[in-house]
Order: structure tokens, then sequence, then C-alpha cells
């Protein structure tokens, strides 16, 4: 208006020839470069809230944060809902039956709004889960049931039953070993000197043979001559032939003695050997249940090991005892028998005896002088 008015110098009117138009191409230009100008951040819309985290990972660009972002987002919202889940399994206890552990997965799958593919895999993650705990705690419960791994499970005191046991069974089959052999060898040798003594015709021939052969029925024989010459002056036979007697008896119970060594600690094997491996069992049990009262569970697992090392101890008392006994028992009969040998060559010398003092009588009573009668 102003510019057009009549008022304005004749000199100004070439300015308002460009005037004009410079004015109306500012006022074009003004919108194109508020256009232009750089947004701020915050005027930049929030995108929208991705309802699963796969779609989001497609949505973003490849290469951009936003999809790095999801993609380890996602992973963890998963193991979230694993653990969860696993925490409302753990509140029911280990006495949970099948149908209550499925009904609580249930109730989770259905309070979370999961399709069935993401409740699948769930159910798939906490069943592998379940599976390498149940593994894990399983691993520990393992027990070697050997006999050698048995005893390296059990208690010290479990531990000196069984030494101790075995210790006496090493000695029943020493014994056995070394006695039978002594016996065998000894009842040979007897056998042999009888044959000696029948054939041999008085005491002194009977000794000869006995000291050449180095046998037993010496030390009858040297015990009888000895008895015999302490008698020399003595006028009654029948008292030789008793002190002799006597003697052979008395040497006949010691070799029987001597025999029967060893033998006596078979019988206390025999006898003490399974009420010591009861004892052995008793205290391996009172362990194995002092270990159910600490554990507080009654599993077979947990509790058959314990009782399996208990009842070794009293395996380990009848296998030491069972032996001992036989063996006593067969000893007790060999060594009657070795007995009985021994009396027969002690009365084989006192038949050589007896016959040599009846001879001698005889002897004397021929050269005796005849006495003539007064007429």
């Amino acid at each position: 208006m102003f510019l057009s008015s009549s008022r304005i110098p004749t000199s100004a009117a070439p300015q308002t020839r460009w005037l004009r138009p410079l004015c109306v191409a500012l006022l074009a230009l003004l919108p194109l470069s508020s256009f232009a100008e750089e947004p701020t951040p915050s005027a930049v819309p929030a995108p929208a809230a991705v309802a699963n985290p796969a779609q989001a990972a497609v949505a973003a660009p490849a290469g951009s944060d936003a999809a790095a972002t999801t993609q380890a987002v996602a992973p963890n919202a998963v193991d979230s809902k694993v653990a969860a889940l696993r925490e409302k399994i753990a509140t029911l206890g280990d006495q949970a039956t099948a149908d209550q552990i499925e009904q609580v997965q249930q109730q989770f799958i259905t309070d979370n709004q999961l399709n069935p593919q993401d409740a699948e895999k769930l159910l798939a993650a906490v069943q592998d889960d379940g599976l390498a705990d149940q593994a894990g705690a399983e691993e520990p419960m393992l027990h070697d049931l050997s006999p050698w791994g048995m005893y390296q499970n059990a208690d010290v005191v479990v531990k000196s039953v069984m030494i101790g046991l075995i210790l006496a069974s090493i000695l029943t089959w020493t014994i056995w070993v070394a006695k039978t052999i002594e016996l065998v060898g000894a009842r040979r040798r007897l056998r042999r000197e009888l044959q000696d003594l029948k054939s041999a015709r008085n005491l002194n021939q009977a000794a000869e043979q006995a000291r050449a052969k180095h046998s037993f029925s010496t030390v009858l024989i040297e015990d009888a001559q000895d008895e015999i010459s302490l008698s020399a002056n003595s006028k009654l036979k029948e008292g030789i032939k008793e002190r002799v007697s006597f003697r052979l008896e008395r040497l006949v119970a010691a070799c029987g003695r001597e025999m029967s060594k060893g033998t006596g600690v078979l019988a206390t094997i025999g006898s003490t050997a399974p009420f010591v491996g009861l004892f052995g069992t008793v205290w391996g049990i009172m362990n194995s249940f002092i270990g159910i009262a600490k554990s507080q569970t009654t599993n077979l697992a947990v509790v058959a090991p314990g009782i399996a090392e208990a009842l070794l101890a009293t395996a380990l008392g009848l296998v030491a005892a069972i032996p001992a006994v036989i063996i006593y028992n067969v000893f007790a009969r060999s060594i009657a028998g070795y007995k009985a040998q021994v009396g027969d060559a002690s009365a084989q010398v006192l038949l050589l005896v007896s016959r040599d003092l009846d001879l001698a009588t005889a002897n004397e009573r021929n050269q005796a002088p005849a006495m003539v009668r007064a007429v």
C-alpha cells in the first residue's frame, strides 16, 4: 500500500520495481529453509513397541544398532521365562507328581499368553535343564560296589575290622599248609618205623635201626633204655615194666601236644570271627542311619551303599570263620590218628622191653647152680 502512494517521490520509483520481486522471493524461500534444517533428537518420534523380538530384528536394518540390541535381548527373555517356570516347579517340592508339574506348566503358558511354538520351545528348555540337573545330582551318588570299592568307602572302624578278618583268614590258611605238611610227613615216618619195630627181636636191635634211620622211635627206645639202666638193681621186673609204660605214655601225650600247636588259633578264629564281622556290620549300619538322618532322604540309592559296605564285614567274618572251623576239625581227627600211631610205636617198644626182661629172667634161672638134696 505504502509503495503505491502518490506521496513517494519520483526518484524512488525505480527502487520499487526490484524491491517487490525481492520480497516475494524471500517469502517463497522461507518455508524451504525451514524444511532443510536438521531436526533435533527430541523431535524424532519414538518407534512403536514391537511385541515380538524376532519381528523387531527383521524390521531393523541389518547393520544397525537396534538389530544388535534386539538380538541380545531375545535370549535373555527366554532364559528369564525358563528360570521363572523352573522356580514355580521347584515350589512343588521333591514329592511333586507328573500331573502337578504339567498343570503348573500349562498355567504358566496361559498366564504369559505364549503361542504353541514358543510354549514347546520353553518346555523343551525346561526339560533339558531338568535332565542336566538330575545327571549332576546323580553323579556324586554313584558308588563302586565292588569289594575293593566298598572297602575304600567304608568307615575307619569297619576298615580295621575288615583288615583284621583278612589277616585272620591268611593265618588260617598258613597254619593249614604248614600243619598239613608236618602231619603227613610224621604219619608216613611212623608207618615205616612201626614195621622196623615189629621186625626187631630185642630192644638193642630196634635202637640200632632207629639211630641209623634217624627216626622218631629213637626217643621212645632211648627213654625205655634209660629207665632199664636206672632200674638195673631192681629184682621186680613188673615194676620196671610199669615205670617204662608210664614214661612212654608221657612221651605220647607230649607228641600230641607238640603236634596240636597252632590249632588253638584256628579254634579262636572260628569262634570269634563271626562276632567281629557282626561288630563291623553294626557299626557300618549305624553310620548309614546317621547319613540318612543328615541327608533327610530315604532314597534306596543313598541307603544301599552304606548297608552293603557294612554287610561286607559280616561276609569277611564268615569267610574267615568257616574255613577255620573246618580245618580245625580236620586237624583234630588227624592229630588223634597221629597220637594213635605214636601209641602203637610205644606199645611195640614196651613189648620189646617186656621180652628182654623175661628173657633175662629165664637166663638167670638157667644159670643158677642145681642144689643137691641131702639123703
